[in-house]
């Protein structure tokens, strides 16, 4: 006998506690993480929900066979791996977590931006082989200067709301967004952050728009030598034009945790070179996508998820503000 239930398949790992939300008893969950992408397709028939993070793209040929689908649960900030022209033709709705994990990005970019300033991940791999160079080495600190954060949605405000506790000027350019300007922080146009700023961190989401932002000619517009941080999506930066301005000394420390093309062992020749020409660098600070992967925020996504799913069905949210204190279960 069929249920009456509002099926949802969920093709990717989420936290227990997405299973004990209140709510998601009315429903009928498929829990399929480890499921072959080229299962998906069949396995979405029948199905009015999909849950997915970033195993797969979503779009048409991925739901072929998805004749009730009515919502796309993203688990994760971003939504660059939805069709969401496809997804709105269809009448499709789709739904995010951006503010599930923009503490856990916020804090990635303050450490990725303090080991540029410090030399510390280079200072560390040298010790580590016994050089000890303390001059090779000296910091840069950062009071006094000028930050500038392109983007002030849920992790540029959280960013810069961290960043308000040091001695700094916060400059913040949203194109979409005005009114948000603090005490602390200055609401400002891009011109102000070509002029002033000594440190640049991106927080936009991948659009056509947005694609290869910064490139050569973003990069001439600043005044002064930048540091630049990209916590938001790899494509976002021309590498090519980082590469040349890092060795023009127009940008003097590059972190990034998030890469172009992210499945590692399989870059293209030209891809490749610029890999290895940035992992080179000793002013380069690498890490894998991890900026809003913490423990925390694998709990809050998942919470927020289920609220979020059970609100588009039932108009009540049983999400609490601010997110109840994560509490993680020692698996060691």
């Amino acid at each position: 006998m069929a249920s009456n239930k509002i099926n949802i398949l969920v093709i990717d790992d989420l936290h227990p506690c997405f299973f004990e939300q209140e709510g998601l008893q009315n429903f009928e969950i498929t829990y399929l993480p480890n499921i072959n992408p080229s299962e998906i397709s069949k396995a979405l028939e029948n199905k009015h929900v999909l849950v997915v993070r970033t195993k797969v793209n979503v779009d048409a040929e991925l739901c072929k066979y998805a004749n009730l689908l009515q919502l796309v649960a993203r688990a994760g900030s971003g939504v660059d791996n939805l069709d969401t022209n496809w997804l709105d033709s269809k009448g499709i709705e789709y739904i995010n977590t951006p503010e599930a994990n923009s503490q856990a990005v916020a804090e990635q970019a303050l450490g990725m931006l303090l080991s540029l300033m410090a030399n510390i991940t280079k200072a560390d791999k040298e010790v580590r082989n016994f050089i000890w160079d303390r001059e090779g080495n000296r910091g840069d600190e950062l009071e006094g200067k000028t930050i500038g954060i392109i983007g002030y949605g849920n992790t540029g405000s959280r960013f810069a709301k961290i960043l308000s506790g040091f001695d700094v000027t916060i400059l913040a350019y949203d194109k979409y967004k005005s009114g948000f300007g603090t005490k602390n922080i200055k609401e400002t146009k891009m011109d102000a952050i070509f002029e002033k700023s000594n440190i640049v961190s991106l927080h936009i989401p991948l659009t056509d728009e947005t694609k290869n932002l910064v490139n050569t000619n973003f990069i001439n517009q600043f005044k002064k030598p930048i540091r630049l941080l990209n916590l938001s999506r790899g494509a976002v930066t021309n590498t090519k034009d980082v590469l040349a301005a890092i060795e023009a000394k127009k940008i003097i420390g590059f972190a990034a945790d998030v890469l172009k093309n992210e499945r590692i062992n399989q870059l293209n020749n030209s891809e490749m070179a610029e890999f290895e020409k940035l992992r080179s660098l000793s002013n380069v600070v690498l890490t894998p996508h991890i900026g809003g992967w913490t423990h925390q925020s694998y709990q809050k996504i998942s919470m927020s998820l289920a609220s979020k799913i059970t609100e588009f069905y039932t108009g009540q949210s049983t999400f609490e503000e601010g997110f109840k204190e994560a509490q993680i279960e020692d698996s060691s």
